[in-house]
């Protein structure tokens, strides 16, 4: 027994440590997966700018510069502040100044579109942004002038005032923040309310610097004397002046008069600021509100003009609240009923992929559409219509014609029967209904009209898919159209609602689509006869101009042939006398044997010619014969005849 016990532990203790070092094992590999993930080439790193990467950095930098259009005027102006925490300034200062500079390193890297392709050699976007604006600006940033500490004092940070020339990544950095944001009107407002602070504080500042300049307590209109207890903090300082620069850019309230000449001129620079604050105020909200009610036209119908129809032409009043309660039920629940008015400057990849991701799901259900392609439900979806009914209202009657198929995303529908009363079923979230009546299915009793009453209990919200529609997109797809057209029997064969026909009525086609089938194999027909037509004119009009060429390229030959014949036969006549004159004597060998390399000369001559003529004659069947050969046989012939004269007179 303690055997088996101790072998047991045993056994115990080895599984443990295997399973410690299995879990050690996935462990290490994750962690190298992840090593291997989060290394990255800095060598040959470059940013995109639409990445999250560039939008996160662009938001780090609102601080720093921030930083530096509201703490500079600041501690310039309020030299208490910039006395009592000096180290602390010092020490934000040159952490945005490192900011700076990281900014200025990720110019460097970061990429460029040409021709839709992202640009990553590091040597070209070096040289596009030494080249930009930009670059100056930036470099301009950070200069250092800090160094002037050292001639005006630690105490002056206006020295700093080139800081402000980084305020070109703010604006980048808000108008991406505008286009990202799901509120674009709140962002403007809150974007402007910023740019009202930032001049208030400014003024503020100002104005506390020109009542030390003037004397803190000279007169009402500047700062009080700071030797009073109550207007000696620094925070109080700040405050009074925020307030009456508020005072005096928004022009509500009462101020002192000044009474200084330069009180007058910052007064009066101040009221023309005030007027274009105030313009820039007005114009921006006038934008936003404009944008909103251009937003609810897009996505509710106009209701003022429906309203101003019906009462231009006297519709009864219960009318009227049935139209108000709709309009009302739209802008309490914010339904939409113009998806497509909304979506149409959009690509079509996108129109396709928003509505894929918002109402495939429920076309889905439908069961006439289960196991079809997804690319024809890609395309139903873009054609499903949203409709709101009321409650008490009939989307269909008994006996109507159906020409679209209803989808219910939400809401419940009763159907009832001719009382309106009495309720056979009750349909819900995800039911639909009228898929055989925009089915062409043939031995459909009812013939694609409806069956049934129905009654929407509530407010519904409804897909509509239109017959037309639906034909429009089975042309493209005849495979799905016998699918469902089948499914569509079985369901007409449980609700017995289908007739019986023959095999051979069932496949008779319409005279419409003989019709439209024998236009098509007609307008195809009479497109390749006019193609062969193209093509019969096209060699005819070659085989004319290859005969017209030959014609001109066999011209002279025939004379040619003629005169090389005549001269080879006078050549062999003059042979044939040498020869017989050559045996009458014994004492003119010598002169014979000197004549002989003459003929043989000649012999050489004549059998060229008689090549020159075989060539000639071949080639009358078909080459062309130059002008140079035609030389060099003239030539020929004009030798043979001097040689023959020098005989003769021998």
């Amino acid at each position: 027994m303690n055997i088996n016990r101790w072998a047991r532990l045993f056994i115990w203790q080895r599984m443990n440590k295997n399973d410690e070092g299995g879990e050690n094992k996935e462990q290490e590999a994750k962690e190298k997966k992840k090593e291997e993930t989060t290394k990255i080439n800095w060598k040959d790193w470059v940013i995109d700018p639409s990445e999250e990467f560039y939008y996160t950095w662009l938001q780090i930098m609102i601080l720093p510069i921030c930083y530096n259009w509201v703490i500079i005027i600041f501690r310039t102006c309020f030299y208490a502040i910039e006395e009592t925490y000096l180290a602390a300034w010092l020490t934000l200062d040159y952490i945005c100044d490192l900011f700076f500079v990281v900014d200025t390193v990720i110019g460097f890297r970061t990429g460029y579109l040409e021709q839709g392709i992202l640009v990553r050699d590091l040597s070209l976007l070096k040289t596009r942004y030494r080249r930009s604006p930009r670059f100056k600006w930036d470099i301009a940033s950070l200069l250092p002038t800090d160094l002037l500490y050292l001639k005006l004092g630690i105490h002056t940070p206006f020295v700093r005032v080139n800081r402000f020339l980084r305020t070109g990544r703010l604006n980048e950095a808000l108008d991406r923040m505008e286009t990202r944001t799901s509120y674009p009107n709140t962002f403007r407002v809150a974007k402007l309310m910023l740019y009202i602070f930032v001049l208030i504080h400014w003024n503020a500042c100002v104005y506390f610097s020109l009542s030390n300049y003037i004397g803190f307590g000279a007169d009402p209109w500047v700062y009080p004397n700071i030797t009073d207890p109550e207007f000696a903090s620094t925070r109080r300082q700040y405050f009074y002046c925020f307030w009456f620069s508020t005072l005096i850019l928004t022009t509500v309230g009462d101020t002192p008069t000044p009474e200084r000449e330069e009180e007058y001129l910052f007064l009066i620079a101040d009221m023309l600021i005030a007027v274009l604050v105030f313009a820039s105020v007005v114009g921006s909200m006038g934008d936003v509100i404009s944008s909103l009610r251009d937003r609810d036209n897009v996505f509710f119908p106009n209701h003022e003009l429906v309203k101003g129809y019906l009462r231009s032409r006297r519709i009864s009043k219960e009318l009227q609240k049935r139209v108000n309660d709709w309009y009302q039920h739209l802008h309490i629940n914010k339904k939409i009923t113009r998806e497509n008015e909304i979506l149409q400057h959009l690509p079509l990849t996108l129109q396709t992929a928003i509505a894929v991701s918002v109402h495939l799901p429920t076309l889905s259900k439908v069961t006439i559409f289960q196991n079809c392609e997804t690319s024809l439900l890609e395309q139903l979806v873009l054609k499903l219509t949203p409709q709101v009914y009321s409650p008490g209202e009939y989307v269909c009657k008994k006996g109507d014609v159906g020409h679209e198929m209803y989808i219910i995303k939400e809401g419940k529908l009763a159907v009832v029967a001719d009382d309106g009363v009495t309720q056979f079923a009750v349909l819900g979230d995800g039911n639909f209904f009228g898929e055989i009546s925009i089915l062409n299915i043939k031995g459909n009793k009812s013939g694609n009209r409806r069956t049934a009453n129905i009654r929407s209990i509530g407010h519904s919200d409804l897909f509509s898919l239109s017959k037309e529609d639906l034909t429009e997109t089975l042309l493209e797809y005849p495979a799905a159209k016998r699918l469902l057209e089948e499914k569509g029997r079985q369901i007409l064969t449980k609700m017995g609602m289908l007739e019986e026909t023959d095999g051979a009525e069932g496949e008779v086609e319409k005279t419409e689509d003989k019709v439209k089938r024998l236009e098509a194999s007609l307008e195809t027909l009479q497109t390749k006869l006019a193609r062969l037509i193209a093509e019969l004119e096209s060699t005819a009009r070659k085989m004319m101009q290859r005969v017209e060429q030959l014609e001109l390229q066999t011209e002279g030959w025939e004379g040619i042939v003629a005169e090389g014949a005549q001269g080879e036969i006078e050549e062999w006549e003059k042979v044939k006398e040498r020869e017989i004159g050559d045996g009458d004597g014994e004492g003119e060998k010598e002169d014979e044997e000197e004549e002989e390399p003459v003929v043989e000369g000649e012999r050489g001559e004549g059998d060229g010619g008689e090549e020159n003529l075989g060539e000639k004659e071949k080639k009358v069947g078909g080459n062309e014969t130059s002008e140079k050969e035609k030389e060099e046989t003239g030539e020929k012939l004009i030798k043979t005849e001097t040689e023959d004269q020098k005989r003769d007179e021998k």
